[in-house]
């Protein structure tokens, strides 16, 4: 692993407070790691968002690439209803 290097950060108060907080409550040993802890947090939300997108891409492409015939304006609100039935006896069921 590279050597830390040192940054300057301009945080709002509560930012500062709340990270202060974590490491008086034990959470963390410094305020360095609390912020390392949240960019590794931040960086692993990017990765799953960027995989989400990924999945819908291929979904529309498959849509896309898919031979059947379009359904018309009626095929597909009967479908909804279907979807929409299911749904509604499945909330009642929880």
């Amino acid at each position: 692993m590279p050597p830390a290097e040192t940054i300057s950060v301009t945080l709002p108060p509560e930012t500062v407070r709340a990270l202060r907080e974590r490491v008086e409550a034990g959470e963390y040993a410094s305020l360095g790691e609390a912020l390392e802890d949240a960019v590794q947090a931040w960086q692993s939300r990017r990765r799953e968002d960027a995989e989400h997108l990924d999945a819908i891409r291929a979904r529309i492409r498959r849509s896309l690439d898919d031979p059947s015939p379009d359904l018309s304006l009626e095929e597909v609100e009967a479908q909804m209803e279907v979807l929409f039935a299911q749904a509604r006896d499945d909330r009642r069921r929880a």
